[in-house]
């Protein structure tokens, strides 16, 4: 059961946030032996990974946006 990095980086966040949850629902079911507990912890933390970069991606854009809106370059000279 180890992450495939690749395939981590290819999910959308919402494939990412998903079996990200799933993995937390097996950890907290509490039934699970030690080896398997350490290896979902890891692939949780590679698709929490992910998320936090696709949301510092997203986050990024969003300033990129904003700005253009709050400082839009003008185009035309409209003095009367």
């Amino acid at each position: 059961m180890s992450i495939d990095v690749e395939k981590t980086k290819s999910l959308s966040f919402e494939a990412a946030l998903k079996e990200l949850e799933s993995i937390v629902e097996r950890l907290s079911a509490g039934d699970a032996q030690l080896d398997e507990l350490l290896k979902l912890y890891e692939e949780g933390v590679a698709y929490l990974n992910h998320c936090q970069s696709r949301l510092g991606e997203a986050e990024a854009k969003i300033k990129m946006l904003s700005a253009g809106i709050a400082s839009p370059t003008p185009t035309e000279d409209n003095n009367g």
